[in-house]
């Protein structure tokens, strides 16, 4: 269990982060803008900050370099943003931000990356010179190195579930309409697939996904699958 700040002036993102992370067992703070966010990190300390790039105070970069400026960035920073181009995320992680979230944010990768990030967490001792008792972490990257800009910033694929849709079972259309919506196709027919396979069974389906039921049933809710109905249509 950690302490997670979230910042982020989107209500609906916080709620949902919120929610999501506090599923998982962590203790998670809020804040939609960078006074608020200044205010909680200095007096909670907590030890994970999700940043939005885009705030209409102070952007989460400048932030970031504040905090780096200042000696504050003692704890592990993923920014987040649906708007970001590449050479923002670099900046980031170059700055000191441990990780970037691309929005929307999927759930899979959410976990994943806050997992990761909470894993670098590596306490030193607070008696060594120039430690001022302050809580230090591991900034390694791996670099560009042969794998490219998405490899450093830690946006590896190979966790997720291999599509078993046909590319040729999608038409002309869906390639037209936006990407969320597009998504939401693939997704569906990827869950209505996959419990059809296992009769209904959300156990199977959340082994195999990698979701974890809660969070499994609020996905299939979302799209509006009946998992009753797939069940008893497979028998």
């Amino acid at each position: 269990m950690a302490n997670i700040l979230v910042v982020d002036d989107e209500m609906g993102i916080r709620e949902l982060l919120n929610e999501i992370l506090s599923d998982e067992g962590h203790v998670v703070y809020s804040a939609e803008n960078a006074q608020q966010a200044r205010t909680v990190r200095d007096q909670l300390q907590p030890d994970l900050v999700l940043l939005d790039i885009w705030m209409p105070d102070t952007d989460g970069v400048t932030l970031l370099k504040e905090w780096a400026k200042d000696n504050k960035l003692t704890m592990p920073v993923i920014m987040m943003s649906g708007h970001a181009t590449i050479d923002t995320a670099v900046e980031a992680t170059r700055i000191g931000a441990c990780n970037f979230l691309e929005k929307p944010i999927a759930l899979q990768k959410l976990l994943k990356t806050v997992s990761q990030a909470l894993d670098r967490l590596s306490p030193k001792d607070a008696v060594g010179a120039g430690n001022n008792g302050v809580r230090e972490y591991s900034t390694s990257s791996s670099g560009l190195s042969g794998q490219g800009k998405h490899q450093e910033l830690g946006t590896d694929l190979s966790h997720l579930p291999t599509p078993s849709i046909d590319i040729k079972e999608l038409t002309p259309g869906h390639f037209d309409l936006p990407l969320r919506e597009a998504r939401d196709i693939f997704e569906k027919a990827y869950f209505e697939h996959h419990l059809k396979l296992t009769g209904g069974s959300m156990t199977r389906v959340s082994e195999h996904t990698g979701l974890e039921r809660t969070h499994l049933y609020r996905k299939l809710k979302a799209l509006g699958i009946d998992v009753r109905k797939i069940g008893t249509s497979s028998t």
